[in-house]
């Protein structure tokens, strides 16, 4: 049986991260990057795609483990075994990398005896290449194109070859532990330095307390915080900054369905609300990493501004499908890449000015050259955000004039002109700008706003409505009292109604997406329904929304980007990102100021 999405846990180096399931199965991870080729690809196919299990002897793929938890305040994960004879404790995760990065698994006795197998299926290139396995000093390496990696346990235990995958047989008894090392390297080096893996987990514990000890927030539900942002950290690829929407591809948003998508990059849309929630959080490393990934990033023609880049910068995303692998639970394709890197989407341009304003505001440290970038940004939307586009939500229908893409194009010209208020100084036509924030404000009361329904609409001309246009009290477009916002914020919680948590958009009849089939609920929608309650006056009933949603993480507090009320299951990719960062932003928001520190 498929394991449900849930039914995973995060472990991860801060350049990579695996999911392990609840029956103690490594079955997704990409090496040595994020968006790199999976070498345990079962996730998306069978255990023939690859996966690593360890679990007692004779347990069956479907026996799950008695209990698991995360050691405090970190990435290190604890799963336990009681079994008739004894109970173990299986301790997972990835330390933070030197140069080659390393799967740890640690087994310990907690009492009597319990045998113990581990069977290793490498198959690298999203399983579909089977490595040749040799013995070399002790060890198992595995080796094909490319890739190798080593396998070695400490002490030493019966290891052999069976139908393409590496066995391990082996009894732990109370106070005894084996302890696994899986390192991956390119094949054409030599290989690895041996690190020893009790050394390793005493680092990585160190590592993470001291750096959860850095949170600021001190407000309610403050477990639920510091693991939303210990997600964050390890969605973060540390040598750029950047931050990848999730770790996963091609997790449906649909069982069975075709709305599966490539999530391993960093998207620009993102940019405020990660910047927000970092900031709220006193992570101002954290911020000003992904605040120069993304100088770097969008540097260049504001013409080619995408709405997604690789992990350092990398604008080449191309799409393609992976037909030997079926899909969680049969949702096909399988894809790679991401098509919509070549998308219009003109809320991006306002997305990063925000962004840099917000860390502008806050106090970081300002490059020469971000201002100047900005004003070239800002000339390109000026001439283009009359244009329709693609939309927050990367449709692949036709374009149209969306609400939330203008309300970000006011945002770009909003921020330029406080910007140019609070310094004189710096360069730039305040009276020019505010006469393009006037015009798009005036267009869209006009065009964008149903007057018999009283709610902001997805496009012009539409009926449809849009969970995006919650946002339009948090950018300022209009005044959280305003009536055409209250009616907003009851219309999209009515009509966009999923089983009490909030969809992005109507998916029935002709959807404008261009796609068949439907979606779950947006986890991130349903906080900013939260949000936009709170900011109307409406606090009983954002904290009922906030506190329902915490009820959808998983039994280690982890999101993915939709929720299934029906199946009463998490949809779509996992981690998410965005998930996260609405977790974060809703709490510090009901908090209040004095929380975040």
């Amino acid at each position: 049986m498929t394991p449900r999405i849930e039914d995973y846990a995060l472990i991860g180096d801060l350049q990579t991260a695996a999911l392990v399931g609840r029956n103690g199965s490594v079955d997704w991870l990409c090496l040595p990057r994020f968006d790199s080729g999976a070498c345990f690809a079962a996730l998306l196919g069978t255990e023939e795609n690859g996966q690593w299990r360890i679990a007692p002897k004779g347990a069956d793929v479907s026996d799950t483990c008695t209990r698991r938890a995360y050691a405090g305040d970190s990435l290190v994960l604890e799963t336990w075994w009681e079994t008739r004879t004894g109970t173990v404790k299986v301790i997972d995760f990835m330390p933070q990398r030197d140069k080659s990065p390393d799967v740890m698994r640690i087994i310990e006795g907690v009492s009597g005896t319990v045998d113990m197998s581990s069977v290793l299926r490498l198959r690298f290139d999203f399983g579909s290449v089977v490595p040749w396995v040799r013995r070399s000093h002790g060890h198992r390496v595995a080796v094909a194109g490319p890739d190798s990696v080593w396998l070695r346990s400490e002490p030493p235990v019966k290891t052999w070859g069976q139908q393409f995958s590496t066995c391990s047989a082996f009894t732990v008894s109370a106070g005894e532990s084996v302890a696994f090392a899986l390192t991956w390297h390119p094949s054409h080096s030599e290989r690895p330095k041996l690190i020893d893996p009790h050394k390793a987990l005493k680092h990585t514990l160190h590592d993470w307390a001291k750096w959860t000890e850095k949170c600021t927030y001190r407000g309610p539900h403050r477990e639920a915080v510091i693991r939303s942002l210990i997600t964050l950290k390890a969605l973060t690829y540390a040598p750029t900054g950047g931050i990848v929407a999730a770790l996963t591809t091609s997790l449906p948003e649909e069982i069975g369905g075709v709305r599966n998508w490539d999530y391993r990059f960093c998207w620009l849309r993102d940019a405020t609300l990660t910047l927000g929630a970092l900031l709220s959080a006193g992570y101002l490393d954290e911020a000003a990493a992904w605040r120069d990934w993304l100088l770097r990033a969008v540097a260049g023609d504001p013409a080619d501004l995408q709405i997604m880049y690789g992990l350092a910068g990398e604008r080449r995303l191309p799409e393609m499908e992976l037909p030997w692998l079926p899909g969680y639970e049969n949702s096909r394709p399988v894809r790679i890449g991401n098509a919509a890197v070549r998308q219009r989407q003109l809320d991006v341009y306002g997305e990063v000015i925000d962004a840099l304003r917000l860390a502008r505001d806050t106090g970081m440290d300002d490059k020469p050259h971000a201002w100047n970038l900005q004003l070239s940004l800002l000339g390109f939307l000026e001439s283009s955000w009359r244009e329709p586009d693609e939309g927050i939500w990367e449709i692949r229908g036709a374009r149209r004039h969306f609400v939330h893409s203008k309300v970000m194009a006011w945002v770009a010209a909003d921020r330029a002109v406080r910007s140019l208020e609070d310094d004189p100084s710096l360069p730039g036509d305040a009276d020019r700008w505010r006469a393009m924030r006037d015009a798009v404000h005036a267009e869209v009361c006009e065009k964008g706003f149903d007057a018999e329904r009283n709610t902001f609409t997805q496009s012009y001309g539409s009926r449809e409505l849009d969970a995006s246009t919650l946002l339009i009290v948090r950018t300022g477009f209009l005044p959280p009292d305003d009536p055409r916002v209250v009616g907003t914020v009851d219309a999209v919680r009515d009509e966009l109604d999923g089983g009490g948590l909030v969809r992005r958009y109507s998916t029935e009849g002709e959807s404008v997406d261009g796609l068949p089939g439907d979606e779950g609920s947006f986890i991130v929608c349903s906080f900013w329904l939260a949000d936009a309650l709170l900011h109307t006056g409406r606090r009983a009933e954002a904290e009922a929304m906030f506190e329902r949603l915490l009820e959808l993480r998983n039994d280690v507090g982890l999101l993915a980007e939709e929720y299934d009320i029906g199946a009463r299951r998490q949809l779509g990719n996992f981690p998410q990102a965005f998930s996260h960062i609405g977790l974060v932003n809703t709490a510090v928001a009901l908090a209040g100021e004095d929380a975040a520190g």
